[in-house]
């Protein structure tokens, strides 16, 4: 592996993606069904995975492209295209590189190059260039690689290959690109068309693009010959137009045919190819940060026009690296909005542009611009000053917390507030009202595994945090814990799901105090390297669903199928004495569970009062049977602040605060 990549790769082995929670959702009282579906945050279903190399080929015989992924991470993905020649679809197809190793194959092509009429794989990893001949046919690929196919080339490790007839003899040709020191090398196929033959003597340095050559062979303006398409480690391509005969290319670089794409991205991959039927190829490319890009030629064959499409492959929401999500409705119109911490210490901003029932995002992290930390930013946002704006919270490598007061046009850093506070490395903070008081605590993990806890003793307008020891316990998750906060339980107070380094997912209950780990909740859950949850209900069914953060910078999503609480809920269990309990989640926005028990049949009266004593609204006013019950109120038509919930039943009176936060 080259040296870049060997140290990015090392690095995944123990850098810690951060995480915040603010609100606190619906709590279940047993294991939640959660089904995955990450087309919430990758509508294409195409992962974004680091260092992507997209290749096509028909794999199917029925005269369309299918997709092939390659990438750092493991093996090549397949994927079947499903739509029509004209508007492609691709679906994650059969498990074809099963019998590839890993090693063998970082990328590569189809290519027929033993002429039986089905399309073989050649492909470049760790263990150099290697030959998979398709045992299968032309509708389904069989792969069986053949050893020392090979051998005696000299390409170094992760070479880039495509093939091409050059010169039009019948057989295929071999141009690779070297990846430590970016030469492209071409053998010429001294072989016959069904008996492929490659020798190191014949080989023939073309260019040197610096370092990462990706090479491709298209015959972008149609002439009748290929011309040349190289990516490389920094932005941007070269272009190589073939302006020789069929017997003999020659060169001319036109840098100018790609001019302007790939500028602000660098490992760029690219091929070329016609994705929609109309004559003239297509650029898609891969990149280091791992999201496909596809430009449509809208121009004509010799005088290209590139304009970028969002579909069959975009949508993908990634913020390149240790993602950490944080769910809050920071634009205060009643949806969720998604805020993430980065490798490189920025926060990244993702209004939902969609609904409370549907997200859609969009990405506007330049009112974030002015928080840049360490390295891995961990963010945290509520409004913890009264002046209804969310402020951020962040940790970092550092292992420091950092308080970000928003001024309506961005934030300011007030050092002053997290002077001294040091949890040792990989601080991940997350904003929630552990003790019930209607203002925001700080609970927060760090590289050795350790939860930490820092209670409010301000109020809602004004937050004052000290550290409170010991308030865990000996819980430890094994390295880079990465907390979230919600009643799990549906017992009124708040349990803590974490993340870790190996990609588990904990959960640890709260009784009375004590914290109990509890194997049910997220049983068979498991997310990406330095896994980072976060709490939201994203498809507005009135629970709890879970959102994971990874190192390589994605999301993915579990959605909980557990049916929402009824209004109201009577459970057989019999109270000994009536109880209003704390609401959830508090803060909140806009929607709240109010429960509370009741020991017998009685008259109750609960209602919803502002700090000045006015009746909000009345909630019940009913003869109710004993039991436990649990009502929702949607605070959309009144402004931010604190309400009180009282409930009356016949001589017992009890009041709790909440707090409204826009």
């Amino acid at each position: 592996m080259s040296t870049f990549k060997s140290i990015l790769f090392n690095h995944q082995i123990w850098i810690l993606i951060f995480v915040c929670q603010l609100f606190i959702f619906i709590p279940l009282a047993h294991s939640q069904p959660w089904q995955q579906n990450n087309l919430i945050f990758n509508p294409s279903g195409i992962p974004s995975l680091s260092f992507s190399q997209p290749r096509f080929a028909d794999l199917d015989a029925d005269n369309d492209y299918d997709f092939i992924l390659g990438n750092i991470s493991e093996n090549p993905l397949y994927f079947v295209n499903t739509g029509l020649v004209t508007n492609p679809v691709f679906q994650a197809g059969m498990d074809i590189f099963q019998p590839v190793s890993s090693l063998d194959a970082e990328m590569g092509v189809f290519v027929d190059l033993d002429q039986d009429g089905d399309r073989d794989f050649i492909c470049g990893g760790y263990t150099g260039l290697n030959y998979y001949e398709n045992m299968g046919d032309s509708t389904q690929v069989l792969l069986l690689k053949i050893d020392h196919f090979f051998q005696g080339l000299i390409t170094g490790s992760y070479p880039v290959p495509t093939l091409a007839d050059l010169d039009l003899d019948g057989d295929m040709d071999l141009l690779t690109g070297l990846s430590e020191d970016g030469r492209l090398k071409y053998f010429e196929n001294v072989g016959t068309p069904d008996s492929a033959a490659y020798l190191e003597s014949d080989a023939r340095i073309w260019y040197d693009v610096g370092l990462y050559a990706y090479p491709y062979f298209s015959d972008l303006d149609n002439d009748g010959d290929f011309d040349l398409l190289v990516g490389k480690d920094v932005t941007g391509f070269n272009f190589y137009r073939n302006i020789g005969d069929s017997l003999q290319w020659q060169w001319q670089p036109d840098y100018s045919v790609f001019s302007g794409i790939a500028q602000s991205s660098y490992w760029n991959s690219p091929c070329l190819v016609d994705l929609n039927g109309d004559g003239k190829k297509d650029l898609v490319y891969g990149t280091a940060a791992g999201p496909i890009n596809y430009y449509r030629n809208t121009g004509s064959a010799l005088s290209p026009v590139w304009t970028a499409q969002n579909q069959p492959f975009g949508g993908v929401i990634d913020v390149g690296g240790a993602s950490s999500p944080c769910l809050i409705d920071f634009d205060g119109d009643g949806d969720l909005d998604l805020l993430s911490g980065t490798q490189l210490g920025y926060v990244k901003y993702f209004e939902n542009i969609g609904n409370a029932t549907g997200p859609a995002w969009m990405e506007k992290s330049s009112y974030f611009s002015s928080i840049d930390h360490s390295i891995y930013a961990a963010v945290s946002a509520g409004d913890v000053n009264g002046d209804l704006l969310p402020d951020v919270i962040t940790g970092d490598l550092n292992g420091g917390l950092f308080f970000h007061k928003n001024t309506g046009t961005g934030f300011t850093y007030l050092s002053s507030v997290f002077s001294g506070v040091d949890l040792g490395d990989f601080s991940a903070p997350v904003l929630v009202d552990m003790d019930g008081d209607a203002d925001l605590d700080i609970v927060a993990g760090n590289e050795d595994g350790q939860l930490f806890y820092f209670e409010n003793s301000g109020s809602p307008d004004s937050a004052s945090w000290s550290e409170i020891s010991g308030y865990f316990g000996a819980i430890d998750v094994g390295s880079n814990c990465v907390p979230a906060a919600g009643d799990i339980d549906y017992d009124g107070d708040i349990d803590i799901i974490t993340g870790n380094l190996f990609r588990e997912v904990t959960c640890f209950k709260n009784e009375d105090g004590s914290w109990i780990e509890d194997t049910l909740t997220v049983s068979g859950i498991s997310g990406g390297q330095n896994t980072a949850p976060a709490l939201g209900d994203l498809d507005g069914d009135g629970d709890p669903d879970l959102t994971l953060g990874n190192y390589d910078g994605t999301f993915d999503y579990f959605q909980n199928d557990h049916p929402p609480v009824s209004i109201p809920s009577e459970k057989s269990m019999i109270p000994r004495t009536p109880q209003l309990f704390q609401n959830y989640p508090n803060p909140f926005n806009p929607t709240t569970n109010i429960k509370f028990e009741l020991p017998k049949t009685t008259e109750v009266i609960l209602e919803i009062y502002n700090i000045l004593g006015e009746n909000i609204v009345t909630l019940v006013s009913d003869r109710l049977k004993a039991g436990t019950y649990i009502y929702q109120w949607t605070a959309s038509n009144v402004a931010s602040g604190v309400y009180l919930v009282r409930i009356q039943a016949e001589d017992f009176i009890q009041t709790r605060k909440m707090v409204v936060m826009r």
